[in-house]
């Protein structure tokens, strides 16, 4: 019974595919007929020629439309089941971890695409909210493979590793297993052989209860810390890419300053530090992130908003690679009471305040 219904399954398929045409058709065989057998149709005087037009064009034009309808429904049913199947690879981020207040985006390259060679993802685990930002190379669908394979290591190995170095470690195994290469001694030094064809940069963060930040960077943009101005949170020269080279025998680890109550971290992709509009001007990200940091504190999400309408209105809405942006606001305010960040060079006093949200 299993067999036979598997083998009809196809032809029903088939045959509502072909619904849409099945009354052209008919009026195409009428018309057919009509012409061979009837003897008006057979009269060479203008009016029968005008008839005959008509009716043949009408057939035709519903054959076009048939087709275009059934091809349209189509392509809205693969549309639906791509962006379903790329939702659930770049899950939305949770609103709220543990204390802090997160949002993220992506803006592809590739039109009509929900997600591209960018990744971000959040979670909390047993050693601090962990926050993972990263860019493929390349843009577009063909970098999902590589996204897949570092995000679905990431959500698993990220509750495991106590350290960042381990998890790591963990996402370049991944990496090299969806490469089709085999492990690397990871305690080699990078060779003159240069860089691999394909690579994923990585930021890796720890964000522990007391506000403690640690990173771990390869090759990745350094995010911005927002206060009441904007700046990098970390500076210096980060990891090769995932992929480039075989990882050192020694992580660098950096314990960053704490995230104080108020305080947030814009993480992104170099696809919005590197766009430019039609005159080769590139985006002023960090002058776009001062004057947001300096108006008065809003969500995660409205802040992403403003830099992505900004970084639109600067390039026009053509973007030549994916971008993706992530902010992490720390939440975590004693009741009653908000750290309320100070200008640079002076004490962070502490005063009563709502927070707004």
């Amino acid at each position: 019974m299993i067999r036979r219904w598997s083998r009809r399954r196809p032809r029903r398929r088939g045959a509502g595919s072909l619904a849409p045409l099945a009354l052209p058709t008919l009026w195409g065989a009428v018309a057919v007929t009509w012409k061979l057998t009837c003897p008006l149709a057979r009269q060479d005087d203008m009016a029968t020629r005008i008839a005959t037009s008509a009716v043949f064009f009408a057939v035709g034009t519903g054959l076009v439309v048939g087709i275009c309808r059934g091809l349209r429904r189509e392509l809205r049913q693969i549309e639906a089941i791509a962006q379903a199947a790329q939702r659930v690879l770049l899950r939305p981020l949770p609103p709220r971890l543990d204390g802090l207040a997160l949002a993220g985006t992506q803006l592809p390259a590739v039109r009509g695409a929900v997600v591209g060679g960018d990744l971000y993802e959040a979670v909390a685990t047993p050693y601090g909210v962990r926050v993972i930002i990263g860019d493929v190379r390349g843009h577009g669908l063909a970098a999902l493979g590589a996204v897949a394979a570092v995000l679905g290591s990431f959500r698993e190995a990220a509750y495991e590793e106590p350290g960042l170095g381990g998890l790591l470690r963990r996402l370049d195994r991944a990496l090299q297993r969806y490469l089709g290469e085999p492990p690397r001694d990871e305690g080699a030094q990078a060779g003159p052989a240069g860089p691999a064809e394909d690579f994923v940069t990585v930021l890796l963060l720890d964000i522990h209860r007391n506000g403690d930040v640690l990173v771990l960077n390869c090759g990745h943009p350094w995010p911005y810390r927002l206060g009441h101005d904007a700046e990098p949170l970390a500076t210096g020269v980060p990891l090769p890419p995932l992929g480039a080279f075989p990882l050192p025998d020694t992580l660098p680890v950096r314990r960053c300053d704490r995230l104080l109550p108020g305080e947030a971290l814009f993480l992104h992709t170099d696809g919005a530090a590197e766009a430019r509009d039609s005159g080769g001007r590139f985006f002023p990200l960090e002058e776009v992130l001062g004057r947001a940091a300096g108006r008065v504190p809003r969500s995660p999400a409205a802040l992403i908003e403003e830099v992505r309408a900004a970084l639109l209105a600067h390039t026009d809405g053509h973007l030549d690679d994916d971008v993706a942006f992530v902010v992490v606001r720390n939440d975590r305010v004693p009741a009653g009471r908000v750290l309320v960040p100070a200008q640079p060079g002076t004490a962070r006093p502490v005063r009563p305040a709502p927070f707004p949200r």
